[in-house]
């Protein structure tokens, strides 16, 4: 679809490609790389990035044979012109989606606690919706949030950040504690739970520091003396539930994280059962922004998936 505009209320005859070509550039600081990624050529770029200039009355851009740098102007102008091609975006996507989810993307950020609670709802969402693609990126919620914000993302799917974004608005889907994960013919197997101090005598094998169930293990020990055995770091959760399953290791997650899992089991840690320490898993979206229908559709199928009924039912805080 063929979209384009003239921005007046923004500068008289700024256009939609003239922004989405400065963005680019932006980006890229290049103009060769941003040129091929445009899919226009070189001189096609220079000319449309001159006639923006000369529109603003300023330049955008310091260049010489070395390098393209932002202006002042041009570094003000970069979140603007990022929220005017969003929202025309949004436009287009509100007309596309009344073909009843014919098309179109979805794109999710997922954080490693999170991957095995939404597998379900994602098998389930494109066996309904075939034609809709999805791209699902899991990394850290620094590094999500920040896609989120860059409207990279639809939304993210993680546990509740200490520290509260005032640009994210948060759906809580479940609580949890910490657990120890081990696998099922492991000696602490049969434990109905444990506490930090006794996880001492066992060696780790954790999650790298960043990611959340990391963070909610550093903050809920700082203020022990405890010594961990810490043997093993990592963030690929295929090969993380591989040791725990075929090793004495014990790995520290989200109770949710393992519910779907063969071969493991989570033991609660006492330590983390006061309210302040639970780990609120939530749906994180940009405040003030259109939400897809396809990540509305995708909201309902997750709410509704076994992974989130069994964590809201069945696993409870003393």
């Amino acid at each position: 679809m063929v979209f384009s505009w003239k921005i007046s209320y923004f500068v008289p005859d700024m256009e939609l490609r003239q922004l989405k070509y400065f963005v680019k550039l932006a980006e890229t600081l290049n103009f060769s790389t941003a040129s091929k990624e445009l899919f226009i050529s070189q001189s096609t770029l220079s000319h449309q990035i001159l006639q923006l200039e000369n529109e603003l009355q300023q330049p955008l851009f310091q260049r010489n044979s070395h390098e393209v740098i932002l202006t002042e102007a041009g570094q003000e102008l970069l979140p603007l012109a990022k929220e005017t091609l969003h929202s025309a975006d949004n436009c287009v996507q509100r007309l596309e989606e009344l073909k009843d989810l014919t098309g179109g993307e979805l794109n999710i950020g997922v954080t490693f606690s999170f991957a095995s609670i939404m597998a379900e709802t994602v098998t389930a969402f494109l066996r309904k919706h075939p034609h809709v693609k999805m791209n699902v990126t899991q990394s850290t919620m620094a590094d999500l949030i920040a896609r989120l914000e860059n409207h990279e993302l639809d939304f993210v799917l993680a546990f509740k950040p200490t520290t509260p974004n005032p640009r994210i608005e948060s759906q809580v889907l479940f609580c949890h504690r910490l657990a120890a994960i081990v696998n099922d013919r492991h000696a602490l197997a049969n434990r109905s739970s444990i506490t930090f101090e006794e996880l001492q005598n066992y060696d780790l094998a954790l999650t790298k520091k960043g990611t959340q169930a990391r963070s909610a293990f550093e903050r809920a020990i700082a203020q022990t003396d405890y010594s961990f055995r810490i043997k093993v770091e990592m963030n690929t959760v295929y090969l993380l539930f591989r040791l725990i399953r075929e090793s004495n290791y014990i790995t520290l997650l989200s109770e949710s994280t393992v519910v779907a899992e063969q071969g493991l089991k989570a033991i609660p840690i006492t330590d983390t059962d006061t309210p302040e320490k639970q780990m609120h898993g939530c749906i994180h979206q940009l405040k003030n922004t259109y939400v897809k229908r396809a990540a509305r559709e995708f909201f309902h199928m997750l709410g509704e998936s076994t992974s989130v009924l069994f964590n809201r039912e069945h696993i409870k805080f003393k």
